[in-house]
C-alpha cells in the first residue's frame, strides 16, 4: 500500500512521515506542491492520497480515480475542500484529521485577550515610539461576557480555559455538552448575540450555519461587540462584518480563517497583488487581527494529523472501521 502526500512540508511534516512508515508498514511519496492537473500523475499507483485543505473539486476527484487512488485521506479537521458527492459517486472513502483541541482553544483565548488589551495599536504605537496612552486603553475580560458558538472538544475547552477568568459564559449549539455546562449557559443564538461582549466560533460549517454571523444577526449584537473566528471563514458574511467594523457596531474582530482563503494561506505571496477586495478592507481597520490559519499549528498538531492519514489509509484497506471517516451524504 501507498499514500502519495501533496503540499508535505520538508521541515514539520516530513519526519512524521518516516516515523509512521514503519509503523503502519504503508509506503509514501511527496511533493511539495498541491495537487495540480500537471503533478496529479504522481498518484499513479498510489491507493491514497493526502492533502491539506486545497481545490479536490469533481475534475480532480476523477483524475485521480482514474489513476487508481480509493482513499482521500486529509491532514485537516476540514473537509468542505473536498466534492463529497463526487467522491461517493466515485466510491472513494474520505477521512480528516484530529488532533488536540488545547492548541486552537488557546489561540483563541489569545486572540480575544489581544482585542479586549488593543494589543495590536499598542505594539504598532511602540514601534515608532508612540509611548502615549489616548487610544489604548482596553477591557477586563473579567467584566466580560463571552458567547461560544459551538461547544465540541474545542469550543469546551475555550469554555473550560475562559472560566478561569472569572468572565460570564454564554454557549450556543444543538447538541448542549455536560462539561460545558459547568462553566456556561446554553443560551439561545439571539440571547447570545445580545448579551455578548465577544463572540468566538468554534463550529464546523454547514449549509445550514453558513454565513451565521449575517447582516441580521450582527443587527441584534451589543454595539461594540469584538468576534473572533478560530472556525471556518465561510461562518462570517465577510460584507456583513466589514459594515459592522465600519458602523461601530462591532468594535473588533481576530479572524484566523476567512472566506475565499484559498491560494493565499499557506502560501508565500510577498510581492504578489491579491485580488481580494474584502481582505485588503479588514486589513485597513487597526481593530481587526487577520492571522492566517495557524491557530492550529503546534507540534502536537503536526504529529496527529500526519498520524490520521497512515491510521485512516490503513483502516480503510483493512476493511476496518475509523473514527476519522467521512460518512459522504
Amino acid at each position: 500500500m501507498k499514500i502519495m502526500f501533496y503540499f508535505l512540508r520538508p521541515f514539520d511534516e516530513l519526519p512524521f512521515c518516516e516515523e509512521f512508515s514503519k509503523e503502519f508498514g504503508i509506503e509514501y511519496d511527496h511533493v511539495f506542491a498541491y495537487p495540480t492537473a500537471e503533478n496529479v500523475i504522481l498518484a499513479k499507483g498510489c491507493d491514497a492520497v493526502s492533502t491539506t485543505p486545497c481545490d479536490m473539486g469533481a475534475e480532480m476527484l476523477e483524475r485521480f480515480a482514474e489513476l487508481g487512488v480509493k482513499y482521500l485521506c486529509c491532514r485537516s479537521i476540514g473537509y468542505d475542500h473536498i466534492d463529497l458527492k463526487k467522491a461517493k459517486e466515485l466510491g472513494m472513502k474520505v477521512s480528516n484529521a484530529s488532533y488536540p483541541p488545547q492548541g486552537v482553544a488557546n489561540y483563541a483565548v489569545m486572540l480575544i485577550m489581544m482585542c479586549l488589551r488593543k494589543i495590536m495599536p499598542i505594539m504598532k504605537r511602540a514601534e515608532i515610539q508612540d509611548f502615549s496612552l489616548e487610544g489604548k486603553m482596553g477591557h477586563d475580560i473579567s467584566r466580560c461576557t463571552i458567547g461560544v458558538i459551538g461547544t465540541g472538544r474545542i469550543g469546551t475547552t475555550v469554555i473550560r480555559s475562559l472560566s478561569g477568568f472569572g468572565c460570564r459564559i454564554l454557549a450556543h449549539d444543538i447538541f448542549e455538552n455536560e462539561e460545558a455546562k459547568q462553566y456556561a449557559e446554553y443560551v439561545s443564538m439571539d440571547r447570545l448575540l445580545a448579551e455578548s461582549d465577544v463572540i468566538t466560533l468554534h463550529t464546523n460549517i454547514t449549509q445550514k450555519n453558513s454565513h451565521i454571523l449575517n447582516e441580521e444577526a450582527f443587527a441584534k449584537c451589543k454595539n461594540g461587540v469584538i468576534i473572533v473566528n478560530t472556525a471556518r471563514g465561510g461562518l462570517i458574511d465577510t460584507g456583513a462584518l466589514i459594515h459592522a467594523l465600519s458602523s461601530g457596531k462591532a468594535g473588533g474582530a481576530a479572524l484566523d480563517v476567512l472566506e475565499n482563503e484559498n491560494g493565499l494561506y499557506y502560501y508565500n505571496r510577498q510581492g504578489d497583488i491579491i485580488a481580494n477586495d474584502e481582505m485588503a478592507i479588514l486589513r485597513s481597520f487597526p481593530n481587526v487581527i487577520l492571522s492566517p490559519h495557524t491557530a492550529f499549528y503546534t507540534d502536537d498538531a503536526i504529529r496527529f494529523m500526519v498520524r490520521s492519514a497512515f491510521e485512516s489509509a490503513y483502516a480503510f484497506s483493512q476493511g476496518a472501521e475509523t473514527p476519522h471517516e467521512i460518512k459522504l451524504p
